[in-house]
């Protein structure tokens, strides 16, 4: 019978949603944390004999108890840096005294906390960005009990679907001639994905890491300036262009790196503050307790680009964050609530199998597109990436595959039913709150009716104008999206599409109603 005596959090997020595995696959029994079973129990690991998947948040200290029980190593792979999340470090703050608690509640032996990589004697330095200070407090946080804290402090990550090489990706692939800030200049040393898990199992098997601080990176020490010439080259590039000028402000930068990258300007600001600061390991212990064959920028700028090619990235930024399932959007809402809701749908009958017109629906967006009106879905994202919202750049991780918690362009996906439903939960910026539901039926074999339902909780007199404002376009929208389902399967369309009247069925079972005329 396999024991579980290493907790992961963050195991849905970018290094916790690939350590899991890596520690599963050399023998480690892993308890897999997140806030969600669902979007856990998505992931392709969720089934592997050394992993059990636990439910629990930094925030909610019975649920850290019950994940921690019967542990005794426990990886702090948490960060709160989430778009609407205006201050990350009073969050992370909250996360860490909460977990360092239940820690020593459960009778945790060790913790294992993956930081930031700080500028030397920093501690007092006024110009230390939020979010490294964040970093090393969050250290400072779990250490105050009597529970030892293995720190490793790392820079940029490199490797294919994090945060900085998807900064670095985007800026270099679409600008031949980049006008840069002073940061250019700044040093700092990248460390590839495979290195940072091989130092987190590493500590795990070496006793003399325990309660110690390591800075962790790899072989490089260069500018960012010089990065973005390694990965024009790894990319096939023409060398590009740089250009410093002194009036792009770090806190504009990251304004203007939102416009061109797929981070909104609610992560870009705390990591873009965060390139003034010099973040170079002075402290190489670690390379002697741990020895690695460290990976060099390019060959982790190569295998990444390699990644993204084959559409095999295994995590990505997008990845984490919180999935808001209002209550309003469940069966059973109160009657007040009920009033609110504005409920657009529409359904067309495809002489299809359910199957078929389910691998479609579940390949829509990124890449993809959207079926129809492209265009002015491109134009809704601009808007949304101008508002300082994500806009439709996140794209999907993968062309055809669909998870619980995945990103999907300005959607998250909420719930998957396998050729049943599909609901999509909006995180673009809107006056209220927005989903967006496929469902399939099929009343005869090769027959399949989908349903495409829009629901909006408008937030004040603003949330009810855009609805209304809103409502032709996304009729328009809507039918033309149906169609070209059925055109895509190269599918007569039997009936529809046709509008439902909400108000005269049940929304939690739209899919076995009949169209209207």
């Amino acid at each position: 019978m396999v024991s579980f005596p290493i907790l992961v959090t963050g195991a849905t997020g970018y290094v916790g949603g690939r350590l899991v595995p890596f520690l599963a696959k050399n023998g480690h029994g892993v308890r897999a944390m997140g806030r969600s079973l669902d979007k856990l129990a998505c992931r392709p690991w969720a089934s592997h004999a050394n992993v059990k998947p636990i439910q629990g948040d930094v925030l909610d200290i019975a649920s850290l108890r019950q994940a921690l029980k019967g542990c005794t190593t426990a990886y702090y792979l948490i960060h709160s840096m989430e778009q609407g999340n205006d201050d990350f470090a009073a969050m992370d703050r909250k996360g860490a005294v909460n977990f360092a608690e239940a820690a020593a509640a459960e009778g945790v032996e060790r913790i294992i906390y993956l930081s930031g990589l700080l500028p030397k004697n920093s501690e007092d330095d006024p110009t230390l960005s939020k979010h490294l200070r964040s970093r090393a407090e969050v250290a400072t946080l779990l250490g105050q009990t009597q529970i030892p804290v293995t720190t490793l402090k790392a820079a940029q990550i490199l490797g294919a679907g994090s945060a900085s090489f998807e900064i670095l990706r985007y800026l270099v692939d679409r600008l031949p001639i980049m006008l840069t800030p002073r940061w250019v200049r700044t040093l700092t040393q990248p460390i590839s994905i495979s290195d940072v898990l091989g130092y987190l199992k590493g500590c795990l098997d070496n006793e003399q890491t325990i309660g110690e601080s390591f800075d962790i990176g790899g072989p490089d020490v260069v500018s960012y300036g010089h990065l973005f010439h390694i990965y024009s080259k790894a990319a096939g590039l023409r060398k590009r262009s740089i250009v410093p000028v002194p009036f792009l402000t770090p806190w504009l930068s990251s304004h203007w790196i939102s416009l061109i990258t797929p981070l909104p300007a609610a992560l870009a600001k705390p990591l873009i503050l965060g390139l003034k600061n010099s973040v170079v390991c002075h402290d190489h212990r670690i390379r002697e307790l741990i020895p690695l064959n460290l990976m060099d920028c390019r060959t982790a700028m190569d295998r990444a680009l390699n990644k993204v090619a084959q559409h095999s990235v295994d995590t990505c930024w997008s990845d984490a964050g919180t999935m808001h399932a209002p209550e309003w959007m469940t069966c059973g809402d109160p009657e007040y609530s009920q009033g609110k809701i504005q409920e657009l749908s529409h359904v067309i009958r495809i002489k299809a199998s359910r199957e078929d017109v389910w691998r479609t629906v579940k390949s829509i967006g990124g890449e993809n597109g959207w079926y129809w009106g492209n265009f002015l879905w491109k134009l809704r994202g601009w808007m949304d990436t101008l508002s300082g919202g994500v806009g439709l750049r996140r794209g999907r991780r993968d062309p055809e595959e669909l998870f619980v918690g995945d990103a999907l362009d300005f959607w998250r996906v909420l719930s998957i039913k396998e050729q049943e439903e599909l609901q999509l939960v909006a995180e673009m910026k809107v006056p209220g709150e927005a989903m967006l539901r496929f469902t399939l039926s099929e009343p005869e074999p090769g027959v399949t009716d989908l349903v495409q339902t829009s629901r909006f909780l408008p937030r004040g007199l603003y949330g009810i104008s855009y609805w209304y404002m809103t409502y032709p376009p996304h009729i328009l929208v809507f039918r033309g999206m149906l169609k070209s389902i059925a055109t895509r399967l190269n599918a007569p369309i039997l009936h529809g599409p046709a509008k439902l009247n909400p108000k005269k069925q049940d929304s939690c079972a739209l899919a076995s109603k009949t169209p209207s005329e």
